[in-house]
């Protein structure tokens, strides 16, 4: 098994793509990798397995990649399309069994709000979701994976990346969602194998990287591979990925990489 491989669940944004109501060549094209669900990502590691994000698609992106198995969740922010799968964790605490759920305080904090019942410990019971609350407020470690948290702005939100290392070794930095990386966060994934980062279409948005803001700071990583998500249906997969410089690709779902 290697040392640590990532599945992309789902590379697109809020909406989805096709988007509902839109007939766009983007929307209506026979490309599978032109068919986007929300953004996540599944980590399997020789020790464990772990998602970052449960959006809205998890239950189907989980049966498509034949997830059987969970030893924990990461999330990013608590925005809709990142955590409206979370009922569908139930799958995974079959036989009473807690999973645990890393987060910051404030994105955990929204988490009891919207699923309560999972929580308040009222329905503790064999069939439910039994989340095991871990607050994230430094470095954590899944299996022999260090996670380093990765604090950056996603219009007003402040939203965790993560930086997985091995070993000493900065393999991957997942930033879905952002507008701003600060000098700090770049430094900190500094020699990184892997960088997956927001790119959401060509035109400038208010809480997400475009595609050139996305290049400039894939530039300034210089990660030997990056890969972009979070992708609307502005951006067709095939021309797009013509367009782009070497070492920088666009994800699609179920694409699997081994940094």
């Amino acid at each position: 098994m290697a040392e640590l491989t990532i599945t992309f669940l789902g590379t697109g944004t809020s909406h989805g793509v096709p988007m509902i109501g839109c007939g766009c060549a983007v929307c209506a094209s026979p490309d599978p990798r032109d068919n986007r669900t929300r953004s996540s990502i599944h980590v399997q590691t020789p020790e464990c397995a772990w998602v970052i994000d449960t959006g809205t698609d998890f239950r189907a992106q989980c049966l498509r990649e034949k997830i059987t198995s969970l030893d924990a969740v990461v999330y990013t922010h608590a925005h809709t399309d990142h955590i409206m799968g979370f009922d569908d964790l139930r799958a995974f605490c079959a036989g009473g069994k807690e999973i645990p759920v890393y987060a910051s305080g404030e994105t955990m904090r929204s988490l009891r709000r919207v699923f309560e019942f999972a929580f308040s410990g009222e329905n503790r019971i064999i069939g439910y979701v039994l989340p095991q609350p871990r607050v994230v407020s430094g470095v954590f470690r899944l299996g022999e994976t260090e996670l380093l948290p990765l604090p950056v702005m996603h219009g007003r939100t402040m939203v965790n990346g993560y930086l997985m290392s091995r070993g000493g070794a900065p393999l991957a930095a997942y930033l879905s969602d952002c507008k701003v990386v600060s000098r700090e966060v770049i430094e900190a994934i500094s020699g990184v194998r892997v960088l997956i980062i927001d790119a959401l279409r060509h035109r400038l948005h208010p809480t997400h990287l475009n595609v050139a803001e996305a290049l400039e700071i894939a530039a300034r990583v210089k990660a030997p591979r990056t890969w972009f998500t979070h992708m609307c249906h502005e951006l067709p997969h095939a021309a797009t990925e013509a367009s782009l410089p070497p070492g920088v690709r666009l994800a699609y779902d179920g694409m699997k990489i081994e940094p």
